[in-house]
């Protein structure tokens, strides 16, 4: 649906969208970089043998790469895949 029929305040309103999207996953990726690294100076600080931050650092890593998928790897939908799936609920 991208580009193909929308008026230019649809456009620019999807603009809008996607640089929200791309503010918030920087915002998203800066806290999950100070938190963790915040963790593995306690835990260095602690002394306490087992690297126990990579739990949470694994843990909101997928959360992260989700997020990062999200905005910058899904496409939107085309008129093209609407009509072919459309032709499949027809049967």
């Amino acid at each position: 649906m991208e580009g193909a029929g929308h008026t230019e305040d649809e456009l620019r309103d999807q603009a809008i969208q996607r640089l929200k999207k791309k503010r918030d996953f920087g915002t998203h990726l800066f806290i999950y970089v100070a938190i963790n690294a915040m963790l593995v100076v306690i835990w260095a600080v602690t002394d306490s043998g087992f690297f126990w931050p990579i739990f949470p650092i694994v843990g909101w890593g997928i959360g992260v790469a989700a997020n990062a998928w999200d905005v910058y790897g899904r496409r939107p939908v085309t008129e093209d895949q609407i009509r072919r799936e459309v032709d499949r609920l027809r049967g």
